[in-house]
């Protein structure tokens, strides 16, 4: 990344970020840097089945996306976990973000619902809401243990929507919004341990005072927005981009999309407007205008042989490892072979 004529390569807020998660982040960062997406899908467990959207994507692509995107809601803590595990070992990157009430359980109506009686209480230590809080946020900590003990990298993504005003996190405003922000992250890094983390910052499409809602360059390590545009924002897309570019391009953050829908927005029906297939086409070259290539799932073993060369690593081309083919091999697997390699001067 570039501040004026000067190179920036942005590093993992957490300093003790494991050897997976900067793996992680630098192959996040080579992809910005050589204009290249890494494509990514939410998965609907409501739908009937975990794979809902996956085999729709299949059946008519072949393909799979880059990136899966989890969700804790409901407690199903043991279940995304196995599901996380499972799209690691394919190959696959892990983001997880979390629906859940004030007290950290729940779905994603319980977000919406929600109020928080007093912020003041719940955000100061010693307190019993304090401490509830942090006995809520612990449920989601030790899974994210599990994943972490096991070297599987997380983008986490709490509290989306984070300048929305209808979840529950946001009701308060942006100072308490912060406050619990930090918390959570101090939490989880110190607390917890949790160096598997890359933090993701969510904003909504609203785009209004986003800097009001930062809390802070050591607190975040993505910047991203769920885009459910109305009709002023479908006519330039790319508008969303520069309400965020102050923010990202001082600090060097990458900028995401954690949701993007192509949907219209309910707001505009008085309008007679509603999103066509027009608008998404015409979106979508908008972005490929700007990005030479989407990743798929299968192309990020490539993509990772070139990182390594780009950077002077040494691309291990390995057979028969504990039975698996070396394009079967994961990243973290990949390191820990070629650790061993090292040490025994092979």
């Amino acid at each position: 990344s570039k501040i004026g004529d000067k190179e920036v390569k942005p590093l993992l807020s957490n300093p003790k970020a494991s050897k997976e998660a900067s793996v992680l982040y630098d192959l996040i960062c080579l992809a910005k840097d050589t204009g290249y997406t890494l494509s990514g899908q939410q998965e609907s467990t409501w739908m009937g089945s975990d794979d809902y959207e996956f085999l729709y994507i299949n059946e008519r692509t072949g393909k799979a996306p880059a990136i899966r995107g989890f969700d804790y809601m409901n407690d199903d803590f043991d279940g995304v976990n196995e599901r996380a595990i499972k799209w690691h070992k394919a190959g696959g990157i892990v983001t997880i973000c979390w629906h859940c009430g004030s007290d950290f359980s729940g779905e994603w109506k319980d977000c919406m619902n929600d109020e928080v009686p007093d912020w003041d209480k719940m955000l100061t230590d010693g307190t019993i809401e304090y401490e509830r809080m942090l006995s809520g946020m612990d449920k989601a900590a030790a899974a994210l243990k599990e994943l972490c003990d096991k070297g599987i990298p997380v983008l986490w993504r709490p509290f989306h929507e984070c300048d929305g005003d209808w979840f529950w996190w946001s009701k308060g405003g942006s100072e308490n919004f912060k406050k619990l922000w930090q918390i959570m992250y101090d939490r989880y890094t110190n607390h917890w341990g949790l160096n598997n983390l890359i933090w993701v910052l969510g904003y909504s499409h609203k785009m209004e005072n986003v800097k009001d809602w930062y809390p802070g360059d050591e607190y975040c390590d993505i910047v991203g927005v769920d885009w459910y545009p109305g009709k002023a924002a479908l006519e330039n897309p790319i508008n969303m981009v520069y309400a965020y570019e102050d923010m990202t391009v001082p600090t060097g953050k990458i900028f995401v999309y954690g949701e993007l829908s192509a949907g219209h927005d309910n707001r505009t029906v008085g309008d007679n407007y509603t999103f066509t297939a027009e608008d998404y086409g015409n979106m979508l070259k908008d972005f490929a205008a700007k990005c030479d290539k989407v990743y798929v799932l299968e192309e990020l073993d490539p993509f990772i042989e070139e990182h390594c060369k780009a950077n002077g690593i040494e691309y291990i081309e390995l057979r028969n490892v504990n039975g698996k083919n070396v394009k079967d091999l994961t990243v973290e697997e990949a390191i820990v072979i070629k650790q061993i390699l090292d040490d025994n001067n092979i």
